[in-house]
Parts: structure tokens; sequence; C-alpha cells
């Protein structure tokens, strides 16, 4: 009597004895092209009904912002900086300044809320580096996320505190030079 088993839903909630803490993964390269990886990563995990939230913190250009987020289907939610350009260079205006710490301070306020699963904060190694993002506050953020949230973070020459923290390290290196 197949049909009278007890067997769980598609949608049903799973409990697990053990939580399972999330971790933090570093995607670093000398050469700034390997976002491709990072969001083929983060659309499946979205896919499969994860929450995720990536954060581009040197990107500007299309007046977006974290009250304009790009919604990539039901789960992923992109956003960049509220600027009229791309950030490549650590001087910046007041306007500029103030754009890039609204999004540090919501992102982490979204993340100690725990209302994403996975977060990508895209070229933060550069924000950090810049000196726009204190690093310290960095490391503090990462120490003190919810449990359950896997953190991603991108960008040339990682800060080595950063390198400490991570769980995983991926080092993305060209094999030949055309």
């Amino acid at each position: 009597m197949v049909a009278q088993l007890d067997t769980p839903g598609v949608n049903s909630t799973l409990s697990l004895l053990t939580p399972v803490a999330g971790l933090v993964q570093v995607f670093t390269s000398p050469h700034r092209n390997f976002f491709t990886t990072v969001m083929a990563q983060s659309l499946r995990i979205a896919g499969q009904g994860t929450p995720v939230l990536v954060v581009q913190f040197l990107k500007g250009g299309i007046g977006q912002g974290q009250d304009r987020p790009i919604q990539l289907g039901q789960n992923l939610d992109w956003i960049r900086c509220d600027l009229p350009r791309c950030i490549d260079t650590p001087q910046l205006d007041d306007s500029e300044n103030q754009a890039l710490q609204q999004l540090w301070q919501y992102t982490q306020q979204v993340v100690c809320e725990g209302k994403y699963t996975l977060v990508v904060l895209d070229e933060l190694s550069l924000a950090i580096n810049f000196g726009l993002i204190p690093e310290a506050e960095v490391l503090a953020f990462l120490a003190n996320r919810p449990p359950h949230v896997d953190i991603i973070l991108t960008g040339p020459e990682m800060p080595k505190s950063l390198l400490d923290v991570a769980d995983q390290i991926t080092e993305i290196r060209r094999s030949h030079r055309p």
C-alpha cells in the first residue's frame, strides 16, 4: 500500500538535527573576469528555492540602488550602488560615498535579518583596498552574521585577513595568454 505511506511533500520543511553552518567563500583573481562563475552558482542556488542576494558595490550607471533591486526569478535579488558611474578609483565625491555607505549599511541589515541564505559581495576587496569600506567592519560583519548564511566575497587582491577567515578560496588564473 504505497499510497498510505507518509511521504514529505515537495515544499515541506526539512528539520535537521544539527544546523548547517554557513560558509565564507572567496573568489579572487588578478583579472576582473570571473563574475559569471559566481553568478552561475547564485542562479543555480536560487533556482533550487534558496533566497540569494547579489550586491555589486562598485557598479553603477543604471540608477538602481537598494530601493530598486533587479529580481531574477523568485529568489534572486541583485542590487548595485546607486551611482551615475562605475567606481574605479578611491576618489569619490560626497554623494557617491554616501550611496556606497548606504548600500553597505543596507547589506549588513538584510543579512542580519536572515532574509537571504546566500549573499554575494562582488568586488568587495576593491572597495576595501580603496578605503571605501573598512576591513574591520567586514570582519565583524562576517563574524556576526546569522550562522546559516553563506557569504561569497569576490575581487582581486583580497586582503589576507579575509582569506584567513574563508572556508574556501578559489583563485582563478589564466592558463595561457592569446
